[in-house]
């Protein structure tokens, strides 16, 4: 068995190359991580033959720079399996420590979505980012780093549950009246997507912006935070509508996003991914674009781990590997 390991900040997501595994484990690296300790457990429960590994997670900012970042993975990955090969952004296995290692999980899966379904725009929205790449003729033809893809609109960071609500609201219009938000982390967008049934309480794998639990009272209560109230203050129809408000900014946001690059690459068709693929369906409706959802293909487990299943397709057909 070849497993692709897909390693963010937040999120460790595994597949194999058959698509008979999917995980995603919430391991932040920000907070006592128990990475080191997850991918040994992980080995000795699957014991892949090889396995191909994305990195993400090296902006965390628990590391001084990338190069940290970089090596404290490397170092954990190696530590739990001995025959690991690492994604660049070029699209090329290594061993060795590259710069080019870093945030590589758009590659695989971009290289895979231009295999199978040609050119497109693939757009994966997760926990915490929405990844928006042209594709033509098979390859990727984003910037090559985080940093240059927040230029070109390629990258959004606005994910489906760990998004603050003040990024996405400076105001909610409630009972006629322009209120302004607080900048704190009172809620987040899981929260509004959860109130509405957009998401599953089991699809809240995050941490709780206040540590409590992911019923809808508890979002309720976080959503009211926003704007300085709670539930004794304001009601459940003022409630669903910031939750309104903050779904609809969100996906205006990702829209303008996907429409810019769209324009400069001459794209309508998009191939959509991840936890927040049900956003990115909505979008590609309203602009009439073609649409392809990997959770149609591959299942809705692949699509939501759907890097980690790409770098070890990728794996598997590689017949020449680094020594």
């Amino acid at each position: 068995m070849i497993l692709g390991i897909d390693i963010g900040g937040a999120n460790t997501k595994l597949a194999s190359g058959d698509g008979k595994v999917a995980e995603l484990h919430y391991i932040p690296l920000w907070k006592n991580t128990r990475l080191p300790e997850a991918l040994i457990e992980i080995s000795g429960r699957m014991m892949p033959e090889k396995a191909g590994v994305v990195i993400t997670g090296e902006l965390a900012d628990c590391f001084p720079d990338k190069d940290a970042g970089l090596s404290y993975i490397m170092d954990a990955v190696n530590n739990a399996f001995p025959d690991a090969y690492f994604l660049a952004c070029s699209g090329t296995f290594t061993k060795e420590k590259t710069r080019s290692l870093a945030a590589a999980n758009w590659t695989a899966s971009s290289l895979i979505a231009g295999r199978d379904f040609g050119d497109c725009i693939f757009v994966d929205m997760g926990s915490t980012t929405t990844d928006i790449i042209p594709v033509i003729n098979g390859a990727p033809q984003a910037a090559l780093t985080d940093f240059g893809r927040l230029k070109n609109s390629e990258l959004v960071y606005s994910g489906i549950l760990r998004t603050g609500i003040a990024a996405l609201c400076d105001s909610f219009e409630i009972d006629g009246t322009r209120t302004r938000v607080s900048s704190e982390l009172f809620a987040q967008t899981a929260d509004a997507y959860l109130l509405l049934g957009m998401i599953s309480q089991g699809d809240y794998t995050c941490d709780t912006p206040d540590g409590a639990g992911t019923t809808i009272k508890d979002a309720k209560r976080r959503l009211a935070r926003v704007v300085c109230a709670d539930l004794s203050e304001i009601g459940d129809d003022t409630i669903v509508s910031i939750a309104r408000q903050v779904v609809e900014n969100q996906r205006m946001y990702i829209m303008d996003a996907i429409c810019d690059v769209a324009v400069r690459h001459r794209l309508e068709k998009i191939v959509a991914c991840g936890l927040g693929e049900f956003l990115i369906k909505e979008i590609a409706d309203e602009l009439g674009f073609g649409l392809v959802l990997i959770s149609e293909k591959y299942g809705k487990d692949i699509s939501k781990v759907f890097p980690a299943y790409a770098v070890a397709q990728l794996l598997d057909e590689t017949s020449i590997l680094p020594a």
